[in-house]
């Protein structure tokens, strides 16, 4: 009888770690897939932030350009240039990253 109670418990014991072992992977799965997308939500941060700084670049020389007082044609063509100029040195900077 005791035999019997031993390998009960045993088996009890051997359920209870497999039950362990798969908690674990699944636990490791869903950690992995939260870094991912924590990853990917850094990466889109990231870009946002890019873009941001470009809308708020083109918003200072929209500003520069509106308060010359030029020609509307000149002024237009000015902001195109400057617009340029910023697109070259935003390159220059990742290249330089």
């Amino acid at each position: 009888m005791a035999a019997e109670s031993i390998d009960q418990k045993l088996l009890q014991l051997e359920n209870n770690l497999k039950s362990l072992i798969h908690s674990q992977q699944k636990e490791r799965e869903a950690k992995a897939q939260l870094l991912q997308k924590n990853n990917q939500l850094q990466a889109e941060v990231e870009a946002l932030k890019a873009q941001l700084l470009d809308f708020q670049n083109q918003d200072k020389i929209a500003k520069i350009v509106s308060s010359t007082t030029v020609e509307k044609e000149e002024s237009t063509e000015l902001k195109l240039k400057l617009n340029e100029y910023i697109k070259e040195i935003d390159r220059c900077i990742s290249h330089l990253s």
